[in-house]
C-alpha cells in the first residue's frame, strides 16, 4: 500500500544524517563514560593508598559517627533552611529598590540614589562573616528599643544587608540591558516613565536576571552557616557541639551532605534556565 501523496516521507539523505548523528551520540557518551570511570578510579587508587588516608577514614568518613550526628545536624539544618526561606523574598525586594533608585535621574531624588549607591558599595566591600560579626553583636550592644535580639534573626539581617548588595547590583544589570527604544515604544504609546519600567523594562529584565539570581540565592544557602558563629543551634552548630565532644569530624560531613543536598538541585534548575534564555535569544528560538 502507497503512502498518501500528501505524506512527508523522510529522503534516505536525511535517513542516513539521523542515523549518523545517533552513532556520533552514542560514541561521544561512551568516551566519556570511560573517562569518567576512568579518572573516578585513578583518583580513588590514590587516595586509598595514600598513608595518612586510614586516619583520614577514621576521622572524616565515620559512619557511626554520621549517623550519630545526622539527627542533630538534620534539625538545625531546618534553621538554614528557614533563615533562607525568610531571607530571600526580603532580599529581592531590597535589591529591586535599590536597584530602581539607584536609576533616579531626577536632580530631587539625587540623596536617594546617592544612599543607593552608598550601601552597595559598602555591604559587598565587607566580607559577609565580619557583617555577621558585626550585626550579630553591635545592634544589641546599641540597647535600643525594638531591636531584635535573636541570633537566628540577626544573623538573617546581615544576610540580608550582604546580599541585597549584589542582588541589586544584578537587577540594576537587567534593567540596564533593555534597550532603550523600548522604553520609548512604550513612551510612544501613551505609557508614563512608571509604567513603561512596570510594564515593559521589568517584566524583560527580571527573565534576565533570574540564572544569575539563582546563583545568588544558592550562595545564600551555604551563607546560611556562617549565622553559627552567633551561637544559633543550626547544622554547623550543631556539628561543631558533636565534633568537640567526639573529636572527630564526621559530623562536618553530615552537614556538607544536607547542604549539598539542597544546593545541587539548585544549581542544576539554574543551568537549565539559562540554558532556555540562552534558546530563546537565539534565532528562531522559542
Amino acid at each position: 500500500m502507497t503512502a498518501p501523496a500528501d505524506t512527508w516521507v523522510k529522503s534516505e539523505r536525511q535517513l542516513a544524517r539521523e542515523r549518523a548523528h545517533r552513532r556520533a551520540g552514542l560514541r561521544h557518551g561512551s568516551i566519556a563514560a570511560a573517562s569518567t570511570i576512568l579518572c573516578v578510579a585513578v583518583v580513588a587508587v590514590v587516595v586509598l593508598s595514600s598513608p595518612g588516608w586510614p586516619r583520614v577514614h577514621e576521622t572524616f568518613f565515620n559512619w557511626g559517627q554520621f549517623t550519630e550526628a545526622l539527627p542533630d545536624v538534620l534539625s538545625g539544618f531546618w534553621l538554614n533552611v528557614k533563615i533562607f526561606l525568610i531571607a530571600e523574598p526580603v532580599i529581592l525586594v531590597l535589591g529591586l529598590l535599590v536597584a530602581l533608585a539607584r536609576g533616579l535621574r531626577s536632580p530631587l531624588f539625587f540623596p536617594v540614589r546617592m544612599l543607593a549607591v552608598a550601601y552597595t558599595d559598602v555591604f559587598r566591600g565587607i566580607p559577609t562573616i565580619l557583617l555577621v560579626y558585626l550585626v550579630g553583636f553591635g545592634l544589641p550592644a546599641l540597647k535600643l528599643q525594638g531591636l531584635p535580639s535573636d541570633p537566628a534573626v540577626l544573623g538573617g539581617l546581615a544576610l540580608v544587608l550582604s546580599y541585597g548588595s549584589y542582588v541589586a547590583e544584578v537587577f540594576r544589570a537587567g534593567i540596564d540591558s533593555i534597550h532603550p527604544s523600548q522604553r520609548a515604544a512604550a513612551r510612544s504609546l501613551g505609557l508614563s516613565q512608571a509604567q513603561a519600567l512596570r510594564f515593559v523594562v521589568l517584566p524583560q529584565a527580571v527573565r534576565r536576571v533570574v540564572p544569575p539570581l539563582l546563583n545568588d540565592f544558592a550562595s545564600l544557602q551555604k551563607d546560611t552557616a556562617l549565622v553559627a558563629v552567633l551561637g544559633p543551634l543550626e547544622a554547623l552548630r550543631q556539628a561543631q557541639i558533636h565534633s568537640a565532644d567526639t573529636f572527630n569530624y564526621t559530623p562536618y560531613l553530615a552537614a556538607a551532605v544536607l547542604f549539598i543536598a539542597l544546593t545541587v538541585p539548585m544549581a542544576r534548575f539554574t543551568d537549565h534556565l539559562a540554558v532556555r534564555a540562552e534558546r530563546r535569544r537565539a534565532p528562531g528560538g522559542k
